[in-house]
C-alpha cells in the first residue's frame, strides 16, 4: 500500500459516494481480498469515538436480529389469540345450531360475542334488502346499505354518529368495532362488535373468523328469522 495517505473525499460527495456504494455492493468480497484497508476503516461513534467496520456490522446485524425476534414472537402471539379465540368461538357456533328461539338466539349472541372478544357492546341489525320504493330510508338502513354488499367483515376505527346509530348510548363511548356483514332470506344488516378500546379492532386484523361467524349467523336467521329493524 502507498505510504502517502491520499486526501480522503469529503461525504458530501453524491457521485463519488454512489460509485463506491455500487461498486461494493457489485463487489461484496473486496474486503476478503483487502483485509489490511477493512482493519483501516473507522466508522464514527455517536459518544464521539470511533469503531470498526466489523463492529459496525456486528451491532447492525445484532439490532436486525433483535427486530426479527420481536416480529417472531409478536407473530407467535397473534397465532396463539387466533388459535384460543377459534376455540372459543367453535363453542358458541354449537350453542347456536341448537337454539331455535329468536330471543334466545338474540341473547346468546350478545353475550357470548361480547364475552369472546372482550367487548363492551355487541349488536344486530337488521332492514329489508328491498324496501317499498316510496318508503324513505331510515338511518340505520341510510349508513350501513353499502357495507351490507361486502363480502368481508370490516374492522377498525367507529366514528360517533355510526357508534350511536348501532349501540345507542353506549356508541358514544365505542372507538374501534368489527363490523360483519349479514345476508338472510329477504334481510340484510350488520352483526357489530364494539370496544372503547382504540386498538381492539384495528384495519390489518384478519377476518376469517368474523366471515365464518356472518356465514353460521346468515344461515340461522333463515331457520330462527327476526323481524326487519330488530336490534339489540
Amino acid at each position: 500500500m502507498n505510504s502517502q495517505q491520499a486526501e480522503p473525499a469529503t461525504p458530501e460527495d453524491p457521485e463519488l459516494n454512489t460509485r463506491v456504494t455500487n461498486y461494493l455492493l457489485n463487489h461484496p468480497t473486496f474486503f476478503e481480498h483487502n483485509p489490511d484497508l477493512l482493519l483501516a476503516l473507522r466508522v464514527p461513534h455517536h459518544t464521539g469515538g470511533t469503531i470498526s467496520l466489523i463492529e459496525q456490522q456486528v451491532r447492525i446485524l445484532r439490532k436486525q436480529l433483535e427486530t426479527e425476534r420481536n416480529r417472531l414472537s409478536h407473530l407467535i402471539s397473534r397465532a396463539r389469540e387466533y388459535e384460543t379465540l377459534s376455540a372459543r368461538l367453535h363453542g358458541l357456533v354449537l350453542q347456536l345450531l341448537s337454539v331455535n328461539d329468536p330471543e334466545h338466539l338474540c341473547h346468546l349472541l350478545k353475550d357470548g360475542l361480547r364475552r369472546e372478544f372482550h367487548a363492551e357492546a355487541v349488536s344486530l341489525k337488521l332492514f329489508p334488502l328491498a324496501p317499498a320504493e316510496n318508503d324513505q330510508l331510515d338511518p340505520l338502513t341510510a349508513a350501513f346499505r353499502d357495507f351490507v354488499e361486502r363480502e368481508h367483515a370490516l374492522c377498525g376505527p367507529l366514528n360517533e354518529e355510526k357508534g350511536v346509530i348501532l349501540f345507542g348510548e353506549m356508541g358514544v363511548a365505542m372507538r374501534t368495532a368489527a363490523l360483519i356483514p349479514i345476508l338472510a332470506d329477504g334481510q340484510s344488516g350488520v352483526l357489530a362488535i364494539g370496544s372503547a378500546d382504540p386498538e381492539r379492532f384495528r384495519p390489518e386484523m384478519g377476518t376469517d373468523l368474523l366471515d365464518q361467524l356472518g356465514e353460521i349467523v346468515s344461515h340461522k336467521l333463515k331457520a330462527v328469522p327476526l323481524a326487519p329493524c330488530s336490534h339489540f
